[in-house]
């Protein structure tokens, strides 16, 4: 593909690949080729139809061009994984399920750290948001599993769908120690909205990506009961 391909332009992976290959891309996204808001909105649209509470679609997506707003962004990401963990870790605690090889999980914390010095560059950086009544919605099992059983799969679909257009995401929520800066910056009212993460959206650097390492699915299963 080249910044000339048609917007409706996609990769052709059948829904299994895109589900096994829609891998959090950090270093391999491409800083230098603009996203078309076509293609935005292309994934968007797909993102629509996944399930959501009460067939109510309360969710938003907030996307960021502007290059000034993007640097604003990018420093409130890193002031938030500074508060969280301020060590070589960079917020991300080891795992507790199943084992990484110390190069493995020395290789996640390279990209994240790839990540936080060049955040601002990416070409488009995305904000779920869901739409609330008020925040004390989310003070109970029930209210919170309604608001993120909503908004979740509309963003996972936005990301997968991302992917088959030649699309790179990454999952990550160091901005929530700020939210409120991040709203007010964004002009999101924040009694009645509630931020999930904050997505960089970019081109990947080669479309090669597969299956990463994980625990064999039947650790997972569990019939009748615990």
């Amino acid at each position: 593909m080249n910044d000339s391909s048609p917007t409706n332009l996609t990769l052709g992976l059948t829904a299994d690949q895109v589900l096994t290959t829609t891998r959090a891309v950090r270093r391999r996204l491409d800083l230098t080729r603009p996203v078309p808001r076509e293609l935005i909105q292309e994934a968007v649209a797909i993102a629509t139809q996944a399930p959501t509470g009460r067939n109510q679609q309360q969710w938003d997506f907030v996307f960021v061009d502007d290059p000034a707003t993007k640097v604003e962004m990018a420093n409130l990401w890193r002031a938030g994984l500074a508060h969280g963990s301020p060590d070589e870790h960079h917020g991300l605690p080891l795992p507790t399920r199943g084992s990484f090889a110390s190069a493995e999980w020395g290789r996640i914390r390279g990209s994240l750290g790839h990540l936080i010095e060049h955040l601002h560059e990416v070409p488009v950086l995305m904000i779920p948001v869901v739409r609330v009544a008020t925040r004390a919605e989310l003070g109970t099992v029930h209210g919170q599993a309604h608001n993120w059983g909503s908004v979740l799969p509309a963003t996972w679909s936005f990301m997968l769908a991302a992917r088959e257009r030649g699309l790179g995401t990454c999952w990550t929520i160091g901005h929530l120690a700020y939210e409120r800066e991040m709203a007010d910056l964004l002009g999101l009212p924040f009694d009645t909205t509630v931020q999930v993460a904050l997505i960089p959206v970019a081109y990947t650097i080669g479309i090669d990506f597969k299956p990463a390492p994980r625990v064999d699915a039947k650790n997972f299963v569990h019939w009748n009961g615990w």
